[in-house]
């Protein structure tokens, strides 16, 4: 079984990336930082984009985490370009049957925040045929 953690902060020693390596403890893990990652915004086409390697990454595993710092009272924007990027480009059933989890942590986040957060990944989960297995947060 593979694991793919998927880091949305900037930070590639970071806050996020401890909360996941706390979260998955001793298990064989491999991590790609989308801050490596040139992914355009939905709609822009160029010849450097780097999506398509990013979801072969996700195809591979047999787990995907994805963590993300709490920005702006939501996720990151390189994860929300990520899941928007999504919608139209990736057949909905590409991911279908593997787990996902959701790595959020931030400075006293609220309900509301934790619950936008989860319904977000939950719903991205529903459509793409993902196993949704919960939140860690920190």
């Amino acid at each position: 079984m593979t694991t793919l953690f998927i880091n949305g902060s900037p930070h590639k020693d970071g806050n996020t990336v401890t909360l996941a390596h706390e979260f998955l403890k001793d298990q064989e893990y491999a991590t790609l930082h989308l801050v490596d990652y040139k992914i355009y915004s939905y709609g822009q086409n160029f010849a450097d984009d780097q999506f398509d390697e990013v979801v072969k990454e996700m195809t591979k595993a047999d787990t995907i985490i994805i963590g993300s710092p709490l920005y702006w009272h939501s996720m990151s924007g390189a994860i929300r370009n990520l899941l928007d990027r999504f919608y139209g480009n990736v057949s909905e059933d590409l991911l279908k049957g593997k787990d996902l989890y959701f790595v959020f942590q931030g400075y006293a986040p609220t309900v509301q925040q934790m619950e936008a957060g989860e319904y977000t990944m939950k719903r991205f989960a529903s459509l793409y045929g993902l196993n949704y297995k919960g939140t860690i947060t920190k």
